[in-house]
């Protein structure tokens, strides 16, 4: 018995050996070939912690206005992560095509907690996304011709400062292709979510007897153009056309005949975009100057985004249509480097928008909801980046945001933050990451956006002239 025992145990410690040894092997393997050229990953993310000194202390919460996103500064960002694996194909011999298939794994807690003491199953939970999966072959054969199927995060420029990525976001499901300066695709835009109100991704359909929710999609058609004018000067040129649906069906149920179905509508959108090299000041600075105009269910862009079929407003209760609602939205971002020891972000972002109903105030949605039919939002703002040394640099903001909705009056913030970094890779240039940073940000309120609780800081404390945020923050990307 005890020679059975010691034998087994012998046969164990060879065994986790064995193992071991297999281990040390891979380890070495995957050391050494860092690089494969079938699957390459990026990355994008932000973690850190934050507080405020209230209640004995706090989760801090974001400075910024209601509905207006990370429009009036970003340092105050909650955790993300992404993560963007992407699979490479090879064509045959003498083939110059390239193929790949990315997909993109996003994580976020859906309260305020960080994303360490965050699970799927905990309060306000984890959250997992995939707002990318999507197939795209470039340089066709040699030539300046692409073609992309599925999901994707299809936009083009941001203010990095604001997290806003304007003009063009595209993103979404669908298809496209590219051909040297022309861009043309279709999206597909539709949603189970039944709280949507504005106008709603479902309809009651009862052709088979029984009235059960259906979907009622839109498609979104787009069509760009860059222009180039010369080496420092291009515009790029933007039509969009949205179509959603007939839902209008013979429904017996009169309390949902009138909530539910309704007919098809429709929208248009056409923007510029002007972009200017500044070839006076060090590589990489550039004026970039949008405008654009949408009308009936394209007139989205609202809450810090600026997606198009994100429709605002109420509809006209008695068409049952957003005929005459519209968007206006200008923005001007420039990025400006005087030297290796300074660079200057600054941006302005306006935005008027109005829904389809009568009215300037508020208005009720075909679920009954009242919501603001009108409103205008105004943003200014600055980061001023010094580069102390190669790992040190100093960050200093100025943002002043106020907005109204519909004949409320208006609600204002101006913030101040302050933000020393560490850089490790000891680069002086206003890109380059990863960030290790102190935060702290201080906010005053004018007298609407007090009283209201006009930012999710005096949600949370109450009615004050001033808010406060200090965090211990990480960014970083990789590409």
């Amino acid at each position: 018995m005890n020679f059975q025992f010691y034998s087994l145990r012998y046969k164990a410690i060879l065994f986790l050996s064995f193992l071991l040894f297999l281990s040390s092997i891979n380890a070495q393997i995957s050391y050494q070939n860092v690089s494969n050229k079938n699957v390459s990953l990026g990355s994008y993310g932000r973690v850190g912690v934050d507080w405020s000194y209230e209640n004995g202390g706090s989760i801090g919460r974001r400075l910024n206005l209601n509905n207006m996103g990370s429009i009036g500064g970003r340092l105050e960002e909650q955790d993300y992560l992404e993560l963007a694996p992407a699979f490479h194909f090879h064509p045959k011999n003498g083939d110059s095509t390239e193929i790949f298939a990315q997909a993109r794994f996003a994580f976020y807690s859906n309260s305020l907690a960080s994303i360490g003491n965050s699970t799927s199953t905990s309060l306000g939970g984890l959250t997992f996304a995939v707002p990318e999966l999507f197939v795209e072959a470039r340089n066709i054969m040699g030539k300046d011709l692409s073609i992309w199927v599925g999901a994707r995060l299809y936009r083009g420029p941001d203010v990095h400062i604001a997290d806003h990525f304007f003009f063009n976001d595209h993103s979404g499901q669908g298809f496209g292709i590219e051909f040297k300066k022309t861009r043309l695709a279709a999206i597909f835009v539709a949603s189970t979510d039944t709280t949507a109100t504005v106008p709603p991704y479902f309809y009651l359909n009862i052709k088979t007897g029984t009235p059960s929710t259906a979907m009622r999609q839109r498609t979104v058609l787009l069509a760009e153009q860059d222009f180039e004018i010369n080496e420092n000067n291009s515009i790029t040129a933007l039509g969009e056309i949205h179509r959603m649906a007939d839902a209008d069906q013979e429904v017996e149920i009169d309390s949902i005949e009138q909530t539910v179905n309704f007919p098809s509508d429709h929208g248009w959108v056409l923007g510029a975009r002007y972009q200017h090299n500044i070839k006076k000041l060090l590589p990489g600075s550039f004026n970039d100057f949008t405008l654009r105009y949408g009308r009936g269910i394209a007139n989205g862009g609202d809450g810090g985004i600026s997606k198009t079929w994100a429709t605002y407003g109420a509809p006209d209760t008695i068409s049952l249509s957003f005929k005459g609602a519209y968007s206006l939205t200008l923005v001007n971002h420039v990025v400006l480097n005087f030297s290796d020891r300074y660079t200057l972000n600054a941006y302005v972002i306006l935005t008027n928008s109005k829904g389809a109903a009568d009215t300037n105030h508020r208005s009720k949605t075909y679920f009954g909801r009242e919501v603001y039919n009108r409103k205008t939002d105004f943003t200014i703002g600055a980061r001023n980046e010094f580069y102390i040394n190669d790992y040190f640099h100093l960050l200093g903001e100025i943002h002043y945001s106020q907005r109204k909705d519909g004949e409320e009056p208006m609600a204002s913030m101006l913030k101040f933050s302050v933000a020393p970094v560490y850089v490790p890779t000891g680069a002086r240039d206003t890109w380059v990451r990863p960030h290790l940073r102190f935060v702290a940000s201080l906010a005053r309120y004018n007298d609407y956006a007090m009283e209201s609780l006009y930012s999710p800081y005096l949600e949370f404390t109450g009615s004050r002239r001033w808010g406060y945020y200090f965090g211990v923050k990480a960014e970083w990307w990789v590409f």
